[in-house]
């Protein structure tokens, strides 16, 4: 923090027409108030309904929590400038946002890859379950999933601040650190590189352990006889499949690929996507189309169950 040259930087600006900026604020402030609630909702269900304290819905419980996070790292500070019409943020903030972001994106990536792991003890190996998947070793797993957010945010953070900034202009709506890592002059901004590549590698290490557990279910689903049964299984596996993949592939582009300016509109495309969309999708795929999460919701939110039947 000692080579710090400016005392904040400026963001990506969506529009300098005040009445845009007035659309980007509403349209950000929908998405949010919509992660925000349906998370909520889920962590709700999975607390007040004793029939849902499995390991399934703990992992869901607290992926729920990341992705509240997540997005509240980002959307707030970047309504605020449209409200406001600035596109400042302190280097505090900065460093706090790059910190933060890393922490909930690490810890989610790490727990939708114990959720695969999941997926594959209760399917193909169902009469172990309950003995893998204990309580204890469920806390273990989540501990584990936010102390490795923690530490990849604590890395990400010490190895992009470190360096001494030759421009403070930040082209991205919030502190991205490939973007920051463009107005490094200084020969740390090696150093983090070296750490991006190192997760990269670890990512690939998850993705191929999901792939592989995903092929054993997919063997398993192929013997059932039961299209109904097939149905089930399916359904409550491509669609973590898909979010994971999205998340996985767009989040290594983002990082990895050369910086151009031509490619300002992509990258800021698959920014949204990678840091904006598993936190809507993962409410609607994994908690609101879940009977059990239904049923739980309609409980808790004082609704007959029988009159939503009719």
């Amino acid at each position: 923090m000692s080579n710090q040259t400016v005392s904040g930087f400026l963001l990506l600006e969506f529009s300098t027409n005040s009445e845009l900026q007035i659309l980007h604020f509403v349209v950000f402030l929908i998405l949010y108030l919509g992660i925000v609630t349906a998370n909520v909702l889920i962590i709700s269900a999975v607390i007040f309904d004793s029939h849902l304290h499995c390991p399934m819905y703990f992992f869901l419980m607290n992926l729920a929590m990341q992705d509240i996070g997540q997005v509240s790292v980002i959307i707030p500070k970047s309504m605020i400038n449209s409200l406001k019409n600035t596109r400042y943020i302190s280097y505090s903030g900065c460093v706090a946002q790059v910190f933060f972001l890393i922490f909930f994106m690490g810890s989610d990536f790490s727990l939708l890859t114990v959720m695969a792991y999941d997926r594959y003890i209760a399917i193909c190996k169902p009469l172990h379950y309950e003995m893998v998947m204990s309580r204890t070793v469920c806390k273990q797993i989540i501990a584990s999933t936010w102390i490795s957010g923690l530490l990849y945010g604590l890395v990400h953070t010490a190895g992009t601040f470190a360096n001494s900034f030759c421009s403070n202009v930040v082209n991205q709506f919030f502190c991205e650190i490939p973007r920051l890592l463009t107005l490094s002059c200084s020969e740390w901004y090696f150093h983090e590189i070296l750490i991006i590549l190192l997760s990269c590698s670890l990512a690939l290490v998850c993705f191929t352990f999901v792939i592989l557990s995903y092929t054993k279910i997919l063997i398993i689903v192929l013997k059932i006889t039961s299209v109904h049964g097939k149905q089930k299984v399916l359904s409550t596996c491509l669609p973590h499949l898909i979010v994971f993949s999205i998340f996985m592939s767009t989040t290594m582009f983002a990082y990895l690929k050369p910086n151009s300016n031509i490619e300002l509109c992509l990258n800021l495309l698959f920014t949204v996507i990678y840091s904006l969309m598993p936190p809507l999708l993962n409410p609607i795929i994994y908690g609101l189309r879940n009977k059990e999460i239904g049923l739980a919701l309609v409980k808790l939110l004082g609704l007959n169950p029988s009159s939503e039947k009719k």
